[in-house]
């Protein structure tokens, strides 16, 4: 058993531990949302000089060794990539994370009110315990556009002077036939609604008609429309920042660490490097948590299409250029794993379980049961990445996601795989994973940094 991280650290490197922390509590505060994460991401690449696919392209601009460049995929997705010396056929180094997490969404015709409450109803998106979403404080996150094309963007709830909505729930006294349904019915996902008001217009004769007032404040401060709910898209998460946990601070309790945790550390490491000799290449994609469908998600074309871009811009024109790059790529797909939980021990598998504060942790294979729908890693690409890390200092664990009949899950990792890209999961073990507020350890949220860092600079 690997002895916990957290007893090797000088104070150099506790000191540098902290500053990655406290940026990533920063970073996944103001990205609750997919859209919300893609305008940091970003905003800090541009920081370090990256410039958008589109000027080169418009331009015909050259794509030259050293060049930095970011694609924006339709401001829910976003792709990075630092050229290299060497030419970009023998492949890149590639890491990739999602930044769409489980949450519930309002739905197309959200507004109504009933008895004297208003309410938005919400569809669930992603693997949620439902349950877990009543009486917590809640906020509001995305946009509205208007017919005219006019973008609005909304947030309730995150500034201390807003106010915060919520789902109610049955007081234990009236729960007797609640308590006795299993837990995916104990609340079912059609009265996930929630409470946005109870205040009738002063002039409104029919005093449950609330939802008039409500449009009035929405009108007055945010200039939309009923019917512009119609071209929307809000979503609704936790409210409130991310948290240091522990009497010790050990740990962050925040909301989406699944899979901001991994984007955050990929994305801050990738943007270390000024220059590398093989390309690298950083994906942070959507829709992951319910499949990697859509436009926006990592089964859509975006990532391979900006690739053929990049190689007719550097002066290869082969149709079979793209295949060759990604034939000859290696990639870390950067995703969250269940951390060892005493209190739930009798569906983890001690031997092969990821623990807090022993390191990155690296999944072979995903899927269910059977390995179903997983990418099972090769040895030999493993063996490679062991070295990598070894010769770096970084402390890793291999794991699965819990005992074999038990359940699985599964990543953007083989979609890659698809393209002959070598490919392994790897990320930070997560406590409480798909619940409203996560906990992660801040020793494996370095060590995972650590690792993208070394994978970057170091594999071949």
């Amino acid at each position: 058993m690997k002895k916990n991280a957290w007893k090797k650290y000088t104070e150099e490197e506790l000191k540098e531990l902290n500053r990655v922390c406290d940026d990533y509590k920063e970073y996944i505060t103001v990205s609750k949302t997919e859209r919300e994460a893609t305008k940091e991401i970003i905003r800090r690449a541009k920081e370090k000089g990256y410039r958008d696919l589109e000027e080169y392209r418009k331009g015909n601009k050259p794509i030259l060794p050293g060049d930095k460049i970011y694609v924006n995929n339709c401001g829910k997705a976003v792709a990075l990539f630092l050229i290299g010396e060497e030419n970009i056929e023998n492949g890149m180094n590639i890491l990739g994370a999602h930044i769409d997490s489980p949450r519930l969404d309002l739905k197309a015709n959200p507004l109504y009110d009933e008895k004297g409450f208003a309410y938005f109803d919400t569809h669930y998106y992603g693997g949620i315990k439902k349950y877990q979403w009543v009486t917590l404080p809640l906020a509001l996150h995305g946009v509205v556009v208007k017919k005219d094309g006019t973008v609005v963007d909304i947030v309730i709830g995150e500034d201390p002077k807003d106010p915060v909505v919520g789902i109610t729930d049955l007081l234990p006294h009236l729960g007797h036939k609640q308590l006795d349904k299993k837990g995916d019915k104990v609340v079912e996902g059609e009265n996930l609604d929630i409470l946005i008001g109870s205040r009738p217009l002063k002039d409104d004769k029919d005093e449950d008609k609330v939802k008039e007032y409500i449009l009035e404040i929405l009108k007055e401060k945010y200039d939309i429309e009923e019917d512009d709910f119609l071209s929307a898209e809000i979503e609704v998460v936790p409210a409130g920042a991310a948290r240091d946990f522990g009497l010790d601070k050990s740990m962050i309790m925040a909301y989406g660490q699944d899979d901001s945790v991994c984007a955050y550390t990929s994305l801050e490491a990738f943007l270390q490097f000024k220059e590398v000799k093989r390309t690298a290449a950083c994906i942070l994609v959507d829709k992951e948590e319910i499949g990697s469908v859509g436009a926006t998600g990592m089964r859509s074309h975006f990532f391979d299409n900006a690739i053929a871009e990049i190689c007719e811009l550097m002066g290869n024109k082969s149709s079979l250029a793209v295949r060759r790059v990604l034939k000859n790529s290696r990639m870390l797909s950067s995703d969250v794993n269940a951390a060892y939980d005493p209190l739930y021990k009798d569906v983890m598998d001690e031997r092969n379980a990821t623990f807090f504060g022993k390191g990155v942790g690296f999944c072979k294979f995903t899927g269910s049961r059977g390995k179903s729908g997983s990418n099972d890693a090769n040895a030999e690409y493993i063996a490679k990445i062991r070295k990598v890390l070894d010769d770096a200092k970084v402390d890793f664990q291999i794991s699965e996601l819990g005992k074999v009949d038990e359940g699985g899950g599964g990543t953007i990792a083989y979609i890659l795989a698809n393209y002959n890209v070598d490919v392994i999961d790897c990320g930070v073990g997560v406590l409480s994973m798909h619940a409203p507020w996560e906990v992660t350890s801040k020793s494996d949220i370095y060590e995972a940094y650590k690792c993208y860092i070394a994978f970057i600079k170091n594999m071949k």
